[in-house]
């Protein structure tokens, strides 16, 4: 796999031997692993960067409840993943702190070591491919408009494109997306019609929606909302808003 920059954080109560193997096999596969202690200050000076956490639990330790909420809410809020090692009731035991989403995978004690490297390897070739990264549909009739958004997103997100209602409806009668930015002045078929026909449609009707629009007067706005969309932009929206905007969005629709 080679050097990538990929990095894991290992969560257990001490560095023990067995920690020290499992962190060398990591570090030996390409993926750079640092130890950290149960320890909410600790995990947060770590974490930096990593999209994976591995929390090791010994028979009857289990990390103080502080931890564990940190760790959920975090784990929700960064879009990561983490790796439970331990005996069943542990394993049980933390995952009734956290949604089943947040856990990439679960390992009981004696830990295969072989399996869980292959699962670290396997997890960070998804991440390259762009596996877990939510998709949006963009539909604009503005091409400039929609390389500059496209630009914007796709470190962050799998970004397609579609130049007009009928184009995006294509398109998702052969691809799912995780939410639709729809232009809502469009010639030939407006962004409400689309909208419409995507409501009307079973595979299409639960995508949620929000809209582009370049008018900012209160009676566009609200005849914008009266459709209900999810949400919707101003197009003069700034990078930095709109993705903040997109990572609530999907932190709040889990």
């Amino acid at each position: 796999m080679g050097d990538t920059g990929n990095r894991m954080v290992f969560i257990a109560e001490k560095e023990s031997f067995i920690v020290r193997v499992l962190i060398k096999k990591v570090q030996d596969s390409g993926v750079f692993c640092q130890f950290v202690p149960y320890s909410v200050n600790e995990i947060n000076a770590a974490w930096g960067d990593a999209s994976l956490l591995t929390l090791y639990m010994d028979d009857d330790v289990r990390p103080k409840d502080e931890v564990l909420h940190y760790l959920t809410d975090s784990l929700e809020e960064k879009n990561c993943q983490v790796i439970l090692l331990g005996a069943q009731p542990e394993i049980d035991f933390v995952s009734k702190h956290m949604s089943s989403d947040l856990v990439y995978k679960t390992f009981t004690r004696p830990i295969d070591n072989e399996e869980f490297v292959k699962t670290i390897t396997e997890y960070y070739d998804k991440v390259d491919s762009g596996e877990f990264k939510k998709s949006i549909l963009i539909v604009d009739d503005d091409p400039n408009y929609l390389n500059v958004v496209r630009q914007w997103l796709k470190a962050d997100y799998k970004v397609s494109m579609a130049n007009s209602g009928l184009q995006a409806i294509k398109f998702l009668g052969k691809n799912k997306v995780d939410l639709i930015l729809l232009d809502h002045e469009m010639p030939v078929t407006s962004g409400p019609q689309v909208l419409e026909m995507l409501r009307n449609d079973e595979e299409t009707k639960n995508i949620p929606v929000m809209f582009l629009t370049g008018k900012s007067d209160k009676e566009s706005v609200m005849a914008v909302v009266a459709l209900k969309p999810e949400g919707y932009f101003l197009k003069n929206i700034k990078r930095g808003e709109l993705l903040e905007k997109l990572q609530e969005f999907f932190i709040l629709h889990k």
